[in-house]
């Protein structure tokens, strides 16, 4: 590729992952309620799910997701109801010590709760059709019609778009987890703004249920 429409497709990418959306609400209520680690262990499992798209767009996967209603819809009832399900979690959980003492951003989550939200990450970004298909209408139009090797090309743009966005991930989590920690007044607040961010989670599913599938 050229090295200006390689550059526009990166400063592409990264407008579009810094955009606020339901990976950008998770990794920003973890690193609210926990700390930085807790925020930057929430993009790397947005990150790795990501990967999953990646991986599949190149190998042709997308492609019978856009052309199957039956597949397309399947998936989508999947993770419509994975993101109520964190929505939910995020809705019901307790005020951690933290918040309540006024010293949001801890950071003293355990090994297995750590573990807990990389894999949550990782599933609310696999299991979201509408993100794999993004893929398959996004990096296309960076590739030339004569490129040899379309899938190694596909590839390679999906893992650049995915590596660029993870540190803009890592600084979503940084700057969230800085706010928890110098915010006192506010410290008690974040507690509901997760309450808020749980909601707009459960209205990301219901939005992705009520979807309809692409045309083929």
């Amino acid at each position: 590729m050229a090295t200006e429409p390689l550059l526009l497709f990166i400063a592409a990418g990264l407008l579009l992952n810094l955009t606020p959306g339901p990976d950008v609400l998770y990794i920003v209520a973890n690193a609210l309620r926990s700390g930085a680690r807790a925020g930057m262990v929430a993009a790397c499992g947005i990150t790795a799910g990501c990967f999953v798209h990646i991986f599949a767009a190149a190998l042709g996967v997308s492609a019978l997701l856009a052309a199957s209603g039956t597949a397309f819809t399947l998936l989508k009832w999947v993770g419509a109801a994975y993101l109520v399900y964190v929505g939910l979690r995020m809705l019901l959980a307790p005020a951690p010590a933290a918040i309540s003492s006024g010293a949001a951003g801890a950071g003293t989550e355990s090994a297995a709760a750590l573990k807990g939200i990389f894999l949550r990450g990782f599933w609310t970004n696999a299991l979201n059709p509408k993100v794999v298909l993004f893929f398959l209408a996004f990096v296309p139009q960076f590739i030339a019609p004569g490129t040899p090797h379309k899938p190694l090309a596909f590839l390679l743009l999906g893992l650049l778009f995915n590596f660029n966005g993870l540190w803009v991930n890592l600084g979503w989590a940084l700057a969230a987890a800085w706010l928890g920690r110098h915010a006192g007044r506010v410290a008690r607040a974040l507690h509901w703004l997760e309450r808020g961010a749980g909601l707009l989670f459960v209205g990301f599913g219901a939005r992705l249920a009520l979807s309809d599938a692409p045309a083929a």
